[in-house]
């Protein structure tokens, strides 16, 4: 059994976060290039099998696609193509960023450290990791 991968997919930067072995918690992990994905998804299911893979589906408000929409679609299809054995997952990742900054803001981060997009993300990746671990999508994995 392996861990759970999360990605926040942004079309500069893409959040990842990671479950631990028993897939109980999400922990962030590192903020990487959109370019560089696929190759380090690839690189660390070979490194340390996974046992998902998760990815958070922007929407409007009045769910709709958003600008980054298609892209993640994209993406989505390269996962599935390049890694047919894991099963990958989309979930609703509205709010997420607004619920990294209230993370950060009640763990005592300060103004400077709030502003760093990158920790936004991968802080983002560790809500949408732990959304999914606590939904019924779960129980397929």
């Amino acid at each position: 059994m392996g861990r759970i991968l999360a990605i926040d997919y942004g079309n500069k930067r893409v959040g990842l976060a990671i479950t631990d072995p028993m897939c109980m918690i999400a922990s962030p992990l590192e903020t990487i290039h959109s370019q560089d994905l696929v190759a380090y998804v690839l690189a660390y299911h070979k490194r340390e099998p996974l046992r998902a893979v998760v990815v958070g589906m922007p929407r409007t408000l009045l769910n709709e696609p958003t600008d980054v929409t298609s892209a993640v679609v994209g993406l989505l299809r390269r996962l599935r193509r390049e890694l047919p054995e894991l099963p990958v997952h989309e979930l609703d990742e509205r709010f997420t960023s607004r619920m990294a900054h209230a993370t950060m803001l009640a763990g005592g981060l300060g103004q400077k450290a709030r502003r760093d997009k990158a920790t936004v993300d991968r802080i983002s990746a560790a809500i949408i990791l732990q959304s999914f671990l606590e939904s019924p999508q779960m129980r397929e994995v």
